[in-house]
């Protein structure tokens, strides 16, 4: 059970390697027994887990404490999966697989925390409603801070959201992505029978002439090149994804400096014969209607104008920086928290001096959720006692280490099943599944194990009965449907056969 549980858990396999692994040390066995036992591998580590929760409070309280990050992931509907870690210790404190991030389900969830982990330091949360409302019921009197990233993500796409969608439905509604990828297909078999063209492109841009014989043809590879710098766009950016990278802005500002050079070179006879420039005029006629989109230019110009006053935020903040490489990991430029205050109420001062600001709503949207999250954004750093001493902390202001926890642990499921989608990986694990990772935690082991050889040991000495009543609870999820009423849900008309039944009963 533990080599199936590590195998699929630690080292990402899926059921038919960890098969023909234990084949190999000559033990048979099917697939479906290797994901039954990676199933009870979850909750025998789940149990021992909590069995040692006052071994991990005391380790906690020689730190000073523990902070408490939160947060959820879901894809397309539930359920949801709930992870809370320690950014001291670097452990995952415990998880759940919720029907809805609301309150009524968020509270438990945070009771089981508070009575296995005691009153947290801190707690690092996004600003969900149902997060927000269970914290303040549960631990009514601890500090909270808002993740920056998150806030600051939240505060653009409420501030230039609406621009952004509108230029992804011009682009859309014209149909110019696929018209230029049509176009740039028929000029790449026009360059595969000549392929010498393209090194003509290379010395014409790097010596600044043009060699004769490729004069006919160098209409073909400029209009080709154009196209895919064009297309290039959609994947350009940082890794941060909207409001920090704009791929659809991008994608229609270059089209427009295509369109603008089309123009400029297109009656432009490097032979004499306008019959050359064919693919300049094609192209220029691919761009013809949505060079008109007066909506699309226009949405355009009003987007440009609020990055400008969303990057000064950003900028204010330290988070996503323009040009930062570390995408979605990354957890901001390091600084002060005074510092970093001081500089967001220099761009509030900025913000609501402008002349325009009072005809604005979008700003004064901005300003409102500013102010409204201010003392959760920039809270005073903790002192705290510690077996060394009193120390001074600093909650670290993104929630970055779940949110790298929450990819890891897609990733993980990509490699052992094949499958982009993480739905079905939500809906099948177990919700203690995330604990796994803790085992690469050192520290974390050394508790765990508590003087036991091995994993095995520490299993062995959980009590049966104990273990089957987990065992059935977290198969139990509340989200899934009982077996012998799905054939009933499938059919097409159950909900006609039903009301039949009803009505015969009081017949």
């Amino acid at each position: 059970m533990v080599y199936a549980g590590k195998a699929l858990f630690l080292r990402n396999r899926n059921e038919e390697e960890v098969v023909a692994e234990l084949a190999e040390k000559n033990v048979g066995i099917s697939p479906r027994e290797v994901s039954y036992l990676g199933m009870k591998f979850v909750t025998y580590l789940a149990m021992a887990h909590r069995k040692r929760g006052p071994e991990f409070r005391a380790d906690m309280r020689s730190r000073g404490g523990y902070i408490c990050h939160l947060d959820a992931t879901c894809e397309g509907g539930n359920p949801l999966l709930m992870s809370s870690i320690d950014s001291l210790s670097d452990i995952v404190l415990g998880n759940v697989k919720l029907p809805a991030e609301d309150e009524a389900h968020i509270v438990p969830f945070l009771k089981r925390i508070r009575k296995d982990h005691g009153t947290p330091l801190a707690l690092v949360h996004d600003m969900g409603k149902g997060i927000l409302s269970a914290v303040a019921k549960v631990f009514p009197d601890v500090p909270e801070f808002i993740c920056h990233f998150h806030f600051l993500r939240d505060i653009g796409k409420d501030f230039m959201g609406a621009e952004y969608d509108a230029i992804r439905k011009r682009l859309r509604a014209q149909g110019i992505g696929a018209k230029l990828r049509y176009r740039a297909k028929q000029l790449k078999a026009e360059m595969d029978k000549h392929p010498g063209l393209i090194r003509a492109l290379e010395t014409a841009i790097g010596e600044a002439s043009l060699p004769e014989d490729a004069r006919r043809f160098l209409p073909v590879v400029n209009t080709y090149t154009l196209i895919q710098w064009a297309l290039r766009a959609k994947s350009e950016g940082r890794g941060y994804g909207f409001p920090f990278d704009h791929p659809h802005l991008a994608f229609a500002k270059r089209i427009r400096e295509v369109n603008r050079h089309i123009e400029n070179i297109k009656d432009i006879h490097l032979r004499g014969d306008w019959k050359d420039n064919r693919p300049y005029f094609k192209l220029h006629a691919d761009l013809k209607n949505i060079m008109k989109d007066r909506t699309l230019w226009t949405t355009v110009e009003k987007i440009e104008e609020r990055i400008i006053v969303f990057d000064k935020l950003r900028e204010a903040m330290r988070i996503a920086p323009k040009s930062g490489g570390r995408g979605l990991n990354d957890e901001g430029r390091k600084g002060n928290i005074r510092t970093i205050e001081k500089r967001v109420e220099t761009f509030r001062t900025w913000m609501t001096t402008r002349h325009d600001y009072p005809q604005n709503p979008a700003a004064r949207n901005m300003i409102k959720q500013i102010d409204k999250y201010w003392e959760k954004l920039f809270a005073d750093p903790i002192t705290v006692q510690t077996s060394s001493g009193r120390i001074r902390i600093q909650p670290q202001r993104t929630n970055n280490i779940l949110e790298q926890f929450f990819r890891g642990l897609k990733r993980a499921n990509r490699r052992r099943t094949g499958n982009a989608s993480s739905r079905r990986m939500l809906q099948t694990i177990l919700a203690e599944t995330p604990l796994v990772r803790n085992l690469k935690n050192p520290a974390y082991m050394k508790i765990l194990l508590h003087g036991e050889p091995s994993l095995e040991s520490v299993f062995s000495n959980i009590d049966i009965e104990l273990f089957r009543e987990a065992f059935r609870v977290a198969r139990d999820a509340p989200e899934k449907i009982p077996a012998k009423l799905k054939p009933l849900i499938a059919m097409p008309d159950f909900p006609v056969k039903l009301a039949n039944i009803i009505e015969r009963a009081v017949a």
